[in-house]
């Protein structure tokens, strides 16, 4: 393992940087307020927004994690996390503005791996070209979202159409979306991980409704966080994507990247984080002196830096793992990253926070966003409970086969 970015993504990772100096970080609060007022049906992004993404594309920092020559950059998972860090310095809007954020990137990859001509016409084309948006419906509201063997919608074949019916939540970014990618149940008399399968539903389908936004941490606006509904909802039979019965194996290759790109952002976060706790330590006077000569305060900074480079690390471990041998069997790395990062952003945010005093519970600075935006990140893409679980029972399994291994000589 090389721990050094090499002089290609260097070179990227400076034009990445030099961009978001000049487009993303003057305009953050205004972008934001955009993203909530502006996006809605057939608005997949504001206008301002739409201006700094066609900069990007002309400036060809667009698709970058995509390892896929065809329609990407080509960079391995290793390359890529170092920009997907930097974009974490901005992680709503940077990925947006480079084409490179959740739930879209997910989607393109699967769309990308499997889905038919047609379909890649239709769907993954746009997407490229970042002309439309995408969710991905998934989690219910009655079915534990960290164990979707048990997922309860579904879908039948009837007349050469699929007829969709359930309900779903957290389907992110579904305001303005053009599509879904919907996992439901379609075999229900097979095996509990060959139940279920994706299938592309346009979201102006009769039958697909939009229910309502969640309120996520107070916030309800923009793509948000949707429930949605299928009620008898019918597409053609050419829309599942890859095989049926295959949507479990298609979910797992879509998050195991998306894993590392959502564990490189946050430590883009925190070292934004410790970046604006350093400063605000250093220039704020209280009790005799500035706040860096307080022991406490540089027990919050010197703890911080171990914890995001030491995250950091472990990350491109599971990233070169990934390039490597495989997404697959690089599981229990991805499991152990995606622990590691998703508390270690919290907890440099809280202190960051902490240092600024009542100025880091106000949106003056953008710690107090960047706390709403990370708490998500212990339960997306699998619950810190459930990853530990896994990596435990992966670790034990490991150290009974070496006890067997040295006991059969």
């Amino acid at each position: 393992m090389d721990f050094s970015p090499g002089k290609e993504v260097e070179a990227l990772l400076g034009r990445v940087r030099a961009f978001m100096d000049e487009h993303i970080y003057p305009r953050e609060v205004e972008l934001h307020l955009a993203l909530d007022e502006e996006v809605g049906p057939g608005v997949p992004y504001p206008t301002g927004l739409a201006e700094i993404r066609e900069k990007a594309k002309a400036e060809g920092l667009w698709n970058l994690f995509l390892p896929d020559d065809e329609y990407g950059m080509g960079l391995t998972n290793w390359q890529y996390a170092f920009l997907c860090e930097e974009m974490g310095r901005s992680p709503l809007l940077a990925p947006m503005a480079f084409n490179c954020a959740a739930p879209d990137t997910g989607n393109m990859e699967i769309l990308t791996e499997y889905a038919t001509a047609e379909q890649r016409e239709r769907w993954l084309i746009p997407l490229l070209e970042g002309s439309i948006r995408s969710c991905f419906s998934m989690t219910e509201p009655e079915t534990s979202g960290s164990d979707p063997t048990g997922l309860a919608a579904k879908a039948e074949l009837e007349g050469g159409e699929w007829s969709i019916n359930g309900r779903k939540w957290y389907t992110s970014g579904a305001n303005g979306a053009a599509v879904a990618i919907a996992m439901v149940n379609t075999e229900p008399d097979a095996g509990p991980y060959q139940r279920a399968s994706m299938i592309l539903v346009p979201t102006d389908s009769q039958g697909f409704e939009m229910i309502r936004p969640l309120s996520v941490m107070g916030h309800t606006a923009g793509p948000g966080h949707w429930e949605v509904g299928y009620k008898d909802c019918r597409v053609p039979e050419e829309s599942l994507l890859g095989t049926r019965g295959a949507g479990f194996l298609i979910a797992q290759d879509r998050l195991g990247p998306g894993r590392i790109h959502h564990c490189m952002r946050a430590i883009g976060t925190a070292e934004r984080a410790i970046e604006l706790m350093c400063l605000r330590a250093a220039d704020r006077e209280a009790f005799g002196g500035p706040l860096a000569d307080k022991q406490f305060v540089q027990d919050f900074i010197a703890k911080s830096r171990m914890e995001i480079d030491q995250a950091r690390l472990l990350t491109l471990k599971a990233a070169w793992m990934m390039d490597e041998v495989g997404k697959r069997a690089a599981r229990q790395e991805i499991s152990m990253i995606k622990v590691v990062a998703a508390n270690m952003v919290m907890d440099v945010l809280d202190r960051a926070m902490q240092v600024h005093g009542g100025l880091g519970m106000t949106d003056d600075t953008p710690l107090a966003m960047m706390w709403r935006f990370s708490r998500m990140l212990r339960l997306a893409d699998g619950a810190d409970e459930v990853h530990k679980m896994v990596i435990a029972r992966r670790e034990v399994g490991r150290q009974l086969k070496k006890r067997e291994a040295a006991e059969t000589g």
